[in-house]
């Protein structure tokens, strides 16, 4: 009975120590204390984990192990996403040439004429490849001129997996490069629309190695060059502020107005006006056709330079411009001539494909649409009214859809691009766009035309001095595949 009262006692003292307020100060003072000392333990942890995360991150992007840390990090390596969409983008670019434009090509010209498309075709590739090795990248993307670039990377010297961040901070310059190359194969290759069936094939080849040099390469620079004397976009300092987003001006211009010049030094097909000239395979140059516009997203969407939303936007306004067209062109002909032809949907579509392409990176919805009507109106009368008027021979169209339509694109550019469609416009342009950019578009037009011109006349006089241009009346009559080549396109069973 004594323990228990001595018991009792305690415990009350020891319920009267705990409530009293001294006692709660002293132990908020500790539990305070013990709070502060804990804070930088947890703090480092949580600092630690987001090194961890982060380091996973950048081990993702640059595809290193991330259990080896800091030491594992690349420096300056591109981002997995948008080298992947680039190196799509290229081989749809290659798959427009190879084997797009040689079978809308090939089906438009006689069978006998068919396999020397082909080889045009592969032929300008191969060639241009070696060029674009050597001496082309470096021309048309390095160096700090105006007008052309430098020798600073020919042969693709430095030029590795780590970005050029003067064109992108996230895709490989050897990707970069490689992308490129494949638009420098296809404009060329465009120019045999119009002198096909009447060139030799040593003289095509001739030409196209002396026109990339004199033409392609100083255009490519000025207009995309982080120095050109036309990339109104990117340097500020540019002499005339236009805007090309995937080749109006360098591509469509440039061969359009080449092959005019070209066909009329070369003069008319031996029969033209008098024999039928109607192409041999509407079929393959369907087929072709769905294969160029397949191939033409990685043209346009890939020229943002990555899979972002300015990609996402030159996908769309691409798609409404070559629909709109190759619905309006056979709409016209079957307005004017009553019916609407194969021929005519698959010319829409391209048509629709070229006056799209400098502003499809710029340019809104509505603006796509304006553009298709306009590209399935305008060379359709330049291929039809035009030709018939001026009597030249441009065998497959190549001026009336590549020349007007893409100078009637890269106008079309001046008067519709929106800020809302590509924020980089406020970069330079914020007080021209909707103003008075097409006036810069019209400089830049006429640069394009005038070198282009001026150019072939030389360029065509030199070869045919060299080489000659035309195969003489008998091989022509004959086709170039068995005079060129040796070979038949079809072998028919007696």
């Amino acid at each position: 009975m004594f323990v228990k009262k001595i018991l009792a006692t305690a415990l009350m003292a020891f319920t009267l120590v705990l409530t009293s307020p001294a006692f709660a100060a002293d132990t908020t003072k500790v539990a305070d204390s013990a709070v502060v000392a804990a804070a930088p333990v947890v703090a480092a942890a949580e600092d630690t984990a987001l090194k961890n995360r982060v380091a996973a991150l950048e081990a993702y992007i640059q595809n290193t192990d991330p259990t080896k840390g800091v030491e594992a990090r690349a420096i300056g390596v591109a981002g997995p996403g948008h080298n992947a969409f680039m190196m799509i983008c290229a081989a749809l670019v290659l798959f427009m040439t190879l084997p797009g434009l040689f079978l809308f090509y090939g089906g438009l010209v006689r069978s006998k004429n068919v396999l020397s498309v082909i080889a045009q075709c592969f032929g300008i590739a191969g060639m241009v490849t070696l060029l674009w090795w050597a001496v082309g990248y470096s021309l048309a993307f390095a160096g700090d001129g105006a007008v052309i670039g430098d020798f600073s990377k020919a042969f693709l010297r430095g030029v590795t997996s780590v970005p050029n961040t003067t064109y992108s901070t996230w895709v490989s310059e050897n990707v970069f490069s490689m992308y490129q190359l494949m638009f420098a194969i296809i404009t060329p290759a465009l120019i045999i629309g119009a002198i096909a069936e009447r060139m030799k094939f040593k003289a095509i080849m001739l030409f196209v190695l002396l026109w990339m040099l004199v033409v392609y390469f100083p255009l490519a620079h000025m207009v995309w060059s982080g120095t050109g004397l036309m990339n109104g976009v990117w340097n500020a300092a540019a002499a005339i502020k236009s805007i090309d987003f995937a080749g109006g001006t360098v591509v469509h211009m440039s061969s359009g107005w080449s092959a005019l010049v070209l066909m009329i030094i070369l003069g008319k097909r031996k029969g033209w006006g008098t024999q039928s000239f109607a192409p041999h395979s509407l079929v393959l140059t369907a087929i072709g056709t769905g294969m160029l516009w397949v191939g033409w997203y990685g043209f346009n969407a890939g020229s943002a330079v990555a899979a972002d939303g300015v990609a996402a936007n030159a996908f769309m306004t691409t798609t409404l411009a070559t629909a709109v067209a190759a619905f309006t062109w056979p709409v016209a002909e079957w307005l004017s001539n009553g019916k609407p032809t194969i021929l005519g949907m698959c010319s829409g579509a391209v048509a629709g494909l070229v006056v799209v392409t400098p502003a499809t990176g710029f340019i809104n919805a509505t603006g796509a649409v304006i553009i298709g009507l306009l590209a399935g109106i305008i060379p359709f009368l330049a291929c039809t009214k035009l030709k018939s008027w001026l009597k030249y021979d441009d065998a497959l169209d190549t001026f009336g859809v590549h020349g007007v339509g893409g100078t009637l694109g890269a106008f079309l550019t001046g008067i519709l691009a929106v800020h809302e469609a590509n924020g980089n416009l406020a970069t330079n342009l914020k007080d021209i766009v909707g103003h008075t950019l097409w006036i810069e578009q019209l400089k830049a037009m006429g640069l394009t035309i005038a070198l282009s011109v001026v150019a072939t006349v030389v360029i065509a006089f030199v070869v045919k001095a060299l080489v000659g241009l035309r195969p003489d009346e008998e091989n022509e009559l004959i086709g170039q595949d068995l005079v060129d080549h040796g070979e038949q396109g079809y072998h028919y069973a007696e």
